[in-house]
């Protein structure tokens, strides 16, 4: 993995440590000021020590300017985490503040790939990183969502996860995609319905015709992939057996 050094700007070892002492400032602010109960305190701590420790794991020669703006959501991801978790918990949280933080994170979404794209540091751990960041974020939003409107509308965040556990069991799954306009805005449409939802803006027949839009057209994205997928394995699998057969003949 390269990533250019003019545009570096911490230590692998320091950027961490940074990192996690800003989100324990973060969850300290948002306790001051909005309240958060010890369900919360604790699932803040964790996701930023997970967080943290996952990227001192990956022993970066540094990180640049893209990987802390993603850096930086994540970090605001742990703050909705901890407010989704309080409310949970029966705290009185601010659908407001939640939601604009929620919407600080999703709006950075495109810088951090501007900003690699245009400095020359696009890394295969940076797509990664951001990837995983917003799916996060979606998974939160989702459980928010489905504390109001019922545990369906979890499968809308828990949708990617399970893509995921499948793909240990059926290695096709891991295959590259694509590259699709479509999937991109159904992935982006998420969050923005999610956070709409949250809000509590909508009347709830509203909120619930949004949700199931949510999850019916991530479910369209990731039925197509699958079949792709699926089509791409038995394509391969066939080249290989008439190898095999050409290889016994000769």
């Amino acid at each position: 993995m390269t990533i250019s050094t003019a545009t570096t700007t911490t230590s692998p070892s320091r950027a961490p440590l940074a990192g996690f002492a800003a989100q324990l400032l973060l969850l300290a602010t948002l306790a001051i000021f909005a309240g958060l109960s010890s369900w919360g305190w604790l699932s803040g701590i964790v996701f930023g020590a997970v967080l943290c420790g996952l990227l001192h794991r990956a022993a970066l020669p540094a990180l640049g300017w893209p990987n802390l703006i993603t850096f930086g959501r994540a970090i605001l991801t742990g703050g909705v985490t901890a407010l989704v978790f309080s409310a949970a918990s029966g705290v009185d949280v601010s659908a407001v503040l939640l939601v604009t933080i929620a919407a600080i994170a999703l709006a950075m979404d495109g810088v951090d790939g501007q900003v690699a794209r245009r400095t020359g540091t696009t890394t295969e751990f940076g797509a990664r990183f951001d990837m995983e960041v917003d799916a996060f974020l979606i998974l939160v939003l989702s459980v928010s969502a489905a504390l109001e409107h019922g545990w369906w509308a979890l499968a809308i965040g828990a949708f990617r996860y399970a893509f995921v556990a499948a793909s240990w069991a059926l290695p096709w799954l891991n295959a590259a995609l694509p590259p699709r306009f479509g999937r991109k805005v159904v992935a982006a449409q998420q969050g923005v319905m999610l956070a709409v939802v949250v809000s509590g803006l909508l009347p709830s027949w509203l909120a619930v015709a949004a949700l199931v839009v949510a999850l019916g057209s991530l479910t369209w994205s990731f039925g197509r992939d699958i079949g792709w997928l699926y089509q791409a394995s038995r394509v391969r699998e066939t080249a290989r057996n008439r190898w095999s057969a050409t290889l016994v003949t000769q």
